[in-house]
């Protein structure tokens, strides 16, 4: 194991895989720690949208949203199997904006970055477009335009993977406890999950800690540049309120909006909030003043109601947005801002960002710390695909059905689920097998031994939630006791292992 490298990561959410990824295709020697799972926290508790943020236009962040406009693109190539284009629905509520105001935001949208595989907005009678169906009828007229969805932990997942294929260290389950400074660079100290410390050197640090950047900081020695701002996003998860592939986008009568999205085929996914959140609290968590806020915000436009009694799973996750002084927390930007210490070995620190444009930051953050470094070197990660995305040249249905081909063994809904999973990974996840026998056991949500021997051993599987919650979200297709058979399976297994 490495002891020394040119640069230290700290926090293995989305920003800091990025980061490793981009840095390790750049030939430099990268260790990449995170205290938790990998994803564990903001970067598996988004909406799971890559979109360019209409409503950020109401705030003039133009180049963001054409920044995260042309990232789309980007990522839908990058990663074909875990992200996909979706339709969205946006009912037109005359109090809340006006149809001309709208459709010239969707103007705007379908046109500061160029549009390759989505297609442009378009108005909607509802009374009589399919899609006014799961509407109860008060909004007449709409639009529908287009944006994306990710399976965000998976995404930090896959860059952590390339990172490591690429040279990287990747240490989960390790702490950050401080480093000091010299002129040569940093000696810092991490803490494994048993107690045991070690000290490793690096050139130059980058704190992608998200919301504990402020704590990374101050356990360097080094004075804050900047704050960050913790704001809650909370979501609601309720048996599938409407047919169909298409979302919806709600405008609330507090200006604020409301999506809800078709979830693992059977559900649907309702957020966010954006409440201040105090760490003092404890872990996020959606509240009861949430989930009725949630479940108000769709009762008001969809014909069927939602009340808390129909939830069926909620998540919360703290965004460490950029403190630009916002008194409303719906209105602190979303753009990042990266701060760069050079007075001695480089200290990069991060604040702010979002899923859809981590890429960008990424090599951002890379471009100045190779600089700093004294090693310029191009940037790359717009080029090749993330692991499992490579399709050969195929789309994803010919792949799919290439697979079902190859594996006649498994059922339709579990090789769709398994390829928006692995892609074109499936078959090294499968290996020899030719039976649904030689998989093993189903040891819960159709995840067999098969597949949980690769997130072990390939994704840095450590616990039985980083398999039903992160890596997959088949946990929520268990009843509770069906949840606590596999963290029993999964420890009988760790321990035979």
């Amino acid at each position: 194991m490495r002891d020394a490298f040119d640069l230290l990561v700290v926090g293995g959410g989305i920003n800091g895989a990025g980061i490793a990824r981009d840095a390790a295709g750049r030939s430099l020697t990268v260790a990449l720690v995170e205290r938790g799972d990998l994803g564990g926290a903001t970067s598996s508790a988004s909406s799971k949208l890559i979109h360019g943020g209409l409503r950020y236009l109401e705030h003039h962040e133009f180049r963001l949203v054409r920044e995260a406009l042309a990232e789309r693109e980007v990522l839908l190539r990058l990663a074909p199997h875990i992200a996909w284009p979706m339709r969205f629905v946006l009912p037109h509520a005359p109090e809340m904006r006006p149809r001309w105001m709208l459709r010239a935001g969707l103007f705007l949208y379908d046109h500061l970055a160029k549009r390759v595989t989505l297609p442009a907005s378009q108005s909607l009678d509802l009374r009589t477009h399919p899609w006014g169906a799961p509407l109860n009828g008060q909004a007449r007229h709409g639009f529908a335009y287009s944006d994306a969805w990710v399976e965000d932990s998976r995404m930090v997942v896959l860059n952590a993977r390339d990172a490591a294929a690429r040279g990287a260290q990747v240490m989960v389950r390790t702490e950050f406890v401080g480093a000091t400074r010299d002129a040569e660079g940093w000696t810092a100290t991490l803490r494994e999950a048993s107690g045991v410390e070690r000290q490793v050197r690096a050139r130059a640090i980058a704190n992608a800690a998200g919301p504990w950047v402020m704590q990374a900081l101050g356990a360097t020695g080094i004075p804050a540049p900047d704050r960050v701002r913790l704001v809650r996003g909370s979501h609601i998860v309720v048996p599938a309120l409407h047919d169909g592939d298409q979302a919806y986008i709600l405008q609330n009568d507090d200006r604020r909006v409301v999506f809800v999205i078709p979830y693992e085929g059977r559900f649907s996914l309702i957020g966010t909030t954006d409440v201040p959140h105090d760490p003092a609290s404890g872990p996020p968590r959606c509240t009861e003043e949430e989930q009725d806020y949630l479940c108000r915000a769709v009762s008001r436009q969809f014909r069927k109601p939602v009340t808390p009694a129909d939830i069926v799973w909620t998540y919360s996750g703290v965004r460490p947005l950029h403190d630009d002084g916002a008194e409303n927390p719906s209105a602190v930007t979303r753009d990042y801002v990266l701060k760069l210490d050079r007075d001695g070995a480089p200290l990069l620190s991060i604040f702010g960002g979002k899923i859809t444009t981590f890429r960008r930051l990424a090599e951002d953050a890379t471009t100045q710390l190779c600089q700093a470094l004294g090693s310029p070197r191009p940037a790359w990660t717009s080029g090749p695909a993330l692991p499992g995305g490579d399709f050969g040249g195929r789309d994803a249905a010919a792949l799919l059905s290439d697979l079902a081909s190859r594996y006649p063994f498994l059922p339709g809904d579990q090789l769709r689920r398994l390829f928006r999973c692995y892609g074109s990974d499936l078959p090294a996840v499968l290996g020899t097998a030719r039976s649904a026998e030689e998989l093993g056991r189903d040891l819960g949500g159709g995840i067999t031994e098969r597949e949980l021997d690769w997130m072990v051993a390939q994704e840095w599987v450590r616990s039985a939630e980083d398999a039903i919650w992160r890596r997959t979200k088949r946990g929520l297709h268990m009843t509770p006791q069906q949840r606590d058979d596999f963290a029993s399976s999964f420890e009988a297994l760790r321990v035979a292992a």
